[in-house]
């Protein structure tokens, strides 16, 4: 059956390289050149003895959520810098592509649950004492949110770099902290407590601060930039419990009750997690509306 029989479509197996094409780049710089893929591509190295095919999965999730974890705290500090400048519209353009990033990081927990629990077997003793629960960027994701817990800094005491910059962060308002000191500078009653606190305490709920926003979500319409960053951050909120969720159900599927690598209780540490929330007010104010 010759093309016009088939409707006229040329069906080929092989696409020309146009003219324009650059092949020559004895001078100039390649993709491989500026993304370092010579770097990235060799930081893959596989421990199991003999050689486990399933390993490069579980090492490539995890460096791969790392990097957006970079990427998250990129964004996340930027968001809190704008909104100690009063820039609430670029904050809450961070504010979405951090919630699109949160997506892709939950979704890659299907491709890990594809490790059942006899392959997992196979690899976990050449991971020793390691444990996701060392990540230092998941720490620093906490604890720009709100999550703030002193005691986990010592956990980075072997690297000083990750121990410095959580002690940094420790030290300064979150995201949170800097939407309150806004909601202030407009004009909003935020309990005075709340804007000159200690810093290194996780944020707990303050009944003042439910009026304020019982307030803005009486009315929307007359407080629509913050009423926004209120859904806004209830979105991040609420992406983050669903990651923190669908890891909880994927270390379960694939080690049952075990105890985690690095110490922990493993399921039971993971579901203690899902009680812990960076904005109370936003969800407490839901209550309130329409009562």
């Amino acid at each position: 059956m010759d093309n016009a029989a088939q409707g006229g479509l040329d069906r080929r197996s092989k696409r020309d390289l146009e003219e324009g094409i650059q092949r020559d780049f004895t001078r100039k710089m390649s993709y491989g050149d500026y993304l370092r893929l010579d770097t990235l591509l060799s930081a893959q190295q596989p421990l199991s003895e003999p050689p486990q095919h399933d390993e490069l999965l579980f090492i490539i999730q995890h460096q791969t959520s790392e990097l957006w974890l970079k990427l998250l705290i990129h964004e996340l500090r930027s968001a809190r810098s704008l909104l100690r400048d009063d820039q609430l519209a670029p904050a809450l353009k961070r504010l979405a592509r951090v919630k699109h990033i949160q997506h892709t990081l939950t979704d890659q927990w299907s491709v890990l649950a594809t490790l059942t629990p006899s392959e997992y077997a196979e690899i976990r003793p050449f991971l020793a004492a390691s444990s996701g629960f060392q990540s230092a960027q998941y720490r620093e994701v906490e604890f720009l949110l709100g999550n703030k817990n002193a005691d986990m800094v010592a956990v980075f005491a072997h690297d000083e770099g990750a121990r410095a910059a959580l002690d940094a962060l420790l030290h300064e308002p979150s995201l949170y902290d800097e939407f309150l000191a806004y909601l202030a500078r407009r004009g909003y009653a935020v309990p005075p407590a709340l804007l000159d606190r200690d810093w290194t305490q996780a944020y707990r709920l303050d009944d003042g601060l439910v009026d304020v926003f019982a307030g803005v979500y009486a009315h929307p319409a007359e407080h629509w930039g913050v009423y926004e960053t209120c859904e806004e951050l209830v979105d991040l909120e609420d992406n983050f419990q669903q990651w923190r969720f669908r890891h909880l159900q994927v270390v379960q599927r694939t080690i049952g009750q075990k105890t985690g690598t690095g110490g922990s209780t493993g399921v039971d540490f993971l579901r203690r997690a899902l009680d812990l929330t960076f904005f109370p007010e936003l969800y407490e104010v839901r209550t309130r509306i329409g009562g």
